[in-house]
């Protein structure tokens, strides 16, 4: 499958490009207090560590503006401060450093004050996200059509954009964000086809780790399959990481991006001659560290195997005492099933070394 990119103005969040013909880029938030700046910087490194490419923190008082230079001078990652209505955060924060801001300037308040934190954006170079909420949309626009559709939410952006517009501003990106997938896909669909602002994907409070993940997969698989998304954020009650893991899972399925290991795992059925699922989670789990791409099947039996797993990097194949590990489709060696797990960790690892020594030969 190959998925045409709409085309979007680039812009860029600290060091990192979005828009244009940059690939989709994965963020998540913070869950921790951003006034606790051990714990912040703690989770953010945990973050980089699973391929997280943008935070975001809340900052929703001024201790928690205090804390972002402490926080953004221990990351490696642009750094987003989330503001809601006071603009002497999203001042203090621009003076902290950040990389951007998510705001909405129609609620900041008077002119004035959006003025002065534009000026100060544009004169450090620091986008601003509008994010729309159905959940919290303006109430005119509620009076105006009775309740949260995406014709309310694409008005509700372009009304914060003019703002900006009419100021000069137009290093923006556009987030519309729903709890409904039909609503939020409807609403980005809209947005994609009035607007050439880069947009960041999220189905908002989607749920817990599986049903938040399915509901994010299929929303944000929709759009993103469609050419629509520039960036992505999965809003799970869970551990952040986890939003970063499924994130590249969604894109790793559409080929968008490419990133660690991707395990193909056959379903159980009565063939099975050794256990698939403890195996594939076991071998995910131990090889998570890795972010060269590299596909690994995990077939349990040798019936359809090869066949099935033909397209992989490297995988096994069960069989009654004893397996198979191929290599692209070919048969390398016999393995004995318990030595099953062990050798295919170490075959990965040395092919993940081949081809690292191989870029280093070719100078790339």
């Amino acid at each position: 499958m190959q998925v045409t990119r709409r085309k979007t103005r680039q812009i860029s969040v600290g060091s990192v490009k979005i828009g244009g013909d940059a690939p989709v880029v994965v963020q998540s938030m913070t869950t921790s207090d951003t006034r606790d700046i051990a714990a912040t910087v703690a989770e953010i490194l945990r973050l980089e560590e699973v391929g997280c490419e943008i935070v975001r923190v809340a900052v929703p008082d001024q201790a928690s503006a205090d804390a972002l230079p402490k926080v953004r001078s221990q990351i490696h990652i642009p750094l987003i401060a989330d503001i809601h209505f006071d603009y002497h955060l999203a001042i203090s924060a621009l003076e902290a450093g950040v990389d951007g801001l998510r705001l909405n300037p129609g609620n900041i308040g008077s002119r004035e004050r959006v003025e002065k934190i534009v000026k100060m954006s544009q004169d450090k170079g620091v986008p601003i996200r509008i994010g729309v909420n159905a959940g919290s949309l303006e109430r005119d626009l509620l009076d105006k059509y009775g309740y949260p559709t995406a014709e309310a939410m694409v008005e509700s952006a372009m009304r914060h954009i003019a703002i900006l517009e009419s100021l000069g501003f137009y290093e923006t990106k556009v987030s519309l964000k729903a709890s409904h997938v039909g609503l939020a896909v409807e609403a980005y669909r809209l947005f994609s086809k009035q607007s050439d602002y880069p947009l960041h994907l999220g189905i908002t409070e989607a749920g817990t780790a599986a049903t938040g993940a399915v509901k994010s997969a299929v929303g944000l698989g929709i759009l993103l399959s469609e050419g629509v998304g520039d960036t992505i954020r999965i809003s799970l009650a869970a551990d952040s990481t986890e939003e970063v893991r499924v994130a590249f899972e969604i894109l790793k399925s559409l080929n968008l991006r490419r990133r660690g290991v991707n395990v193909i795992a056959c379903p159980t059925c009565g063939r099975l001659e050794i256990d698939v699922i403890k195996l594939a989670a076991m071998v995910e789990a131990k090889l998570g560290h890795i972010t060269e791409p590299i596909d690994i099947s995990i077939l349990g039996c040798v019936v359809n195997g090869i066949g099935e797993g033909k397209e992989a990097d490297i995988g096994i194949a069960g069989g009654r005492g004893v397996g198979l590990l191929f290599r692209n489709g070919e048969i390398i060696r016999k393995v004995p099933s318990e030595q099953l797990e062990s050798v295919l960790l170490f075959e990965v690892e040395q092919l993940v070394k081949e081809r690292k020594k191989t870029r280093e030969t070719q100078g790339v």
